[in-house]
């Protein structure tokens, strides 16, 4: 054969090439693969949502709520479970529909808002249940902060071409487990230390 260095450097070329090509179609397939799906990122719309609260006074059921609060809910995909709920609530801005009351709930006996204006909820776990979700997280309320799990639902809908998410449930929180009564206010003949939390929130999730 004439050129024998030759025929054997181009057999090399060829089979390098072979086992390139096959590299590559090995990688082809992951590459084919369904991307991951894209994070959903939700933040409040305060106009439509809600945060109450109920609690005992003498006797008597009595209703406040927070008119303002922040809430944001960052999802692996639509589905919540997996994801993180943020919430920051102006306890200052707390409403009883009875100002007297209100001044005291803001007073240092019991928020004591000049030092604590705001309370906190931070749930970075967050599963799947048989009745909906639940979010484990920590909750901060006048500096003290406690693992607290808080139920939930969520659906999802489409409203005027906007992608919306509707987060519902109730929790209960004990208020003197974050100090909320002083002095006087740690009795509860007055006020019962059991308080239910009530929230409808309307989330409006963002355009990437």
């Amino acid at each position: 054969m004439r050129y024998p260095r030759l025929w054997q450097a181009l057999a090399a070329t060829l089979l390098a090439g072979g086992a390139l090509d096959a590299v590559r179609a090995a990688a082809a397939p992951a590459a084919a693969a369904a991307p991951a799906a894209v994070a959903a990122h939700y933040t409040l719309d305060a106009a439509k949502s809600s945060l109450e609260f109920t609690f005992l006074q003498a006797g008597a059921k009595n209703t406040g709520r927070f008119p303002r609060f922040a809430v944001t809910l960052d999802c692996p995909a639509a589905d919540p479970a997996g994801g993180r709920l943020e919430v920051t609530v102006e306890v200052a801005a707390v409403d009883t529909g009875d100002q007297d009351r209100d001044d005291v709930l803001r007073s240092d006996d019991l928020f004591a808002v000049a030092k604590f204006p705001q309370a906190h909820f931070l749930a970075t776990r967050i599963v799947k249940t048989a009745a909906g979700y639940d979010a484990d997280g920590a909750l901060t309320i006048r500096g003290v902060t406690r693992a607290t799990h808080v139920p939930f639902a969520f659906r999802e809908a489409t409203e005027g071409g906007v992608a919306v998410g509707y987060l519902t449930g109730q929790a209960l929180v004990r208020r003197l487990d974050f100090g909320v009564g002083q002095g006087d206010w740690k009795a509860t003949d007055q006020a019962g230390n059991e308080v239910t939390v009530s929230f409808a929130l309307r989330l409006i999730r963002a355009v990437h």
